[in-house]
């Protein structure tokens, strides 16, 4: 009942994956294109997928659902992050961070970020 008269969640809801995505953006990572709340970040490769997961889990306390042949064609393995209306900077913050830090650790190719601040 609540959700039908409330617009707060569907607007923040919106705001965060903006800014999930900005965020993502702007530390070099290869953020896919997505008109839904749903960020996707190309991997490239199936056992790196997973293995980032596993690390950001492991070492950083977030899960993030990795995505793999079948449901995505070979080559094109992501990472599936849905960010919530209760999602803060910080977390967001901490999120870039960390996987900045898996993306180095598993030598994955960043974006240019000359072309992605533009």
């Amino acid at each position: 009942k609540h959700l039908k008269t409330s617009h707060w969640e569907r607007e923040r809801h919106q705001d965060r994956a903006a800014r999930v995505k900005a965020v993502l953006i702007a530390s070099g990572l290869q953020v896919m294109p997505s008109t839904t709340h749903i960020v996707p970040v190309l991997v490239g490769d199936p056992e790196k997928c997973k293995a980032a997961s596993d690390l950001l889990l492991e070492e950083h306390g977030i899960y993030i659902q990795p995505i793999n042949y079948p449901t995505v064609p070979r080559g094109m393995e992501r990472l599936r992050i849905t960010p919530s209306p209760y999602h803060d900077d910080a977390l967001v913050d901490r999120l870039a961070e960390a996987l900045v830090d898996v993306w180095e650790r598993l030598g994955l190719p960043m974006a240019n970020k000359a072309m992605a601040a533009e």
